[in-house]
């Protein structure tokens, strides 16, 4: 029970990584509070949380929109009283195809959800942990944020971002006992994989998910439970000298 009596915010809640981290935490004895689009089943994660005993809140949020990412955080404190754990986890994959064929406004959304809504995740939610005295920030980047990423390349530069942005947070918040360190997770087991098999080969979606999972070296995808677990060791005491890091999760892919 690492989390009893503290409290986790999830962005992306409604997703695979970002549901198994709402279970994961209230697992632990975490409050949570879950944030997604309005669209998503965002209230099927929170009745989910309060079926396993724990208490939760749905926020729903457009992570692009700094008024609504100010009233995720503000709702977060008033609810509960504070913020320990943050994951700023929301992200969108974009378009799969050549770089100079790739649309302008994909690539535009691409980098404002994954990008900016990191950076306003933290613009809000540092403030009240500054105050309270500290806490932690986990921010999902992604391995390809860690090498060219030719047919994703919207995707790619925004994760090759968020762990500049965690890197550069970790040294400018950690006076404030704020640490902040970034996930990089392989292929997992989720509906942002299946869309990106399909952009790759639209006929034949199974064929690129076998060599995808041939190219690590444990053979398989990940499970979002296994990110999910990664992140709540590294929101928890157990890492609490632990900040500024870039994390894979990756099947042993970056040992190559």
């Amino acid at each position: 029970m690492r989390y009893e009596g503290k409290v986790a915010v999830v962005t992306g809640a409604a997703g695979g990584i970002g549901r198994q981290a709402c279970l994961r935490f209230a697992s632990e004895g975490a409050k949570v509070v879950a944030v997604d689009l309005a669209a998503s089943p965002l209230e099927e994660v929170v009745a989910e949380v309060k079926a396993a005993g724990a208490e939760a809140i749905a926020v729903p949020c457009d992570v692009t929109q700094s008024a609504q990412v100010e009233n995720y955080a503000r709702v977060a404190k008033a609810t509960f009283g504070r913020i320990d754990a943050f994951f700023n986890n929301a992200g969108i994959e974009g378009w799969v195809g050549p770089s100079l064929e790739y649309p302008e406004e994909i690539f535009d959304k691409v980098l404002a959800v994954n990008v900016k809504g990191v950076w306003l995740g933290m613009k809000y939610v540092v403030p009240i942990m500054r105050e309270q005295g500290g806490g932690a920030i986990v921010n999902t980047a992604s391995v390809a944020g860690l090498s060219g990423t030719p047919t994703i390349i919207a995707y790619g530069a925004s994760k090759h971002a968020v762990i500049g942005l965690s890197k550069s947070a970790a040294l400018e918040f950690g006076a404030d006992q704020v640490r902040v360190n970034a996930v990089c997770p392989s292929p997992i087991e989720t509906r942002m994989m299946r869309s990106l098999e399909r952009g790759i080969n639209p006929d034949h979606p199974e064929a690129v998910k076998r060599m995808m999972a041939a190219n690590i070296p444990l053979g398989r995808y990940g499970e979002p439970e296994e990110v999910a677990a990664l992140v709540a060791f590294l929101c928890s005491d157990d890492a609490k000298f632990i900040s500024g890091g870039v994390y894979t999760i990756d099947g042993g892919s970056r040992a190559r």
